[in-house]
């Protein structure tokens, strides 16, 4: 494999996750295109750890990323099924409207 290859697909992950971020109102969908982004982003620093420094510093950054993706995702599914549950509401453009 080469660099430019990890690059083409993080790329591809980034796009996908960034239309995906854009276009859908269920927050959900929404989480699931930013979790697409940081993939991207995660995959392209990982290549480019790998062919220009190969020490074992990128993956522990690789895995700490991982990790800290883990538990964003776990908060943010958190706040949305709290918000759910007090009030119905499963879209962004009805989550704008909440108060207090």
């Amino acid at each position: 494999m080469i660099l430019e290859a990890f690059l083409v697909v993080a790329a591809a992950l980034f796009s996908v996750g960034l239309f995906g971020a854009l276009t859908q109102q269920s927050i959900v969908m929404l989480m699931m295109g930013l979790e697409l982004m940081i993939n991207g982003i995660m995959l392209a620093a990982a290549g480019f750890w790998y062919f220009m420094a190969p020490t074992a510093d990128g993956q522990v950054i690789v895995v700490a990323v991982v990790t800290a993706m883990a538990i964003e995702m776990a908060t943010g599914f958190a706040v949305v099924t709290a918000v759910y549950r007090a009030k119905r509401v499963d879209t962004t453009d009805a989550a704008t409207e909440l108060e207090g």
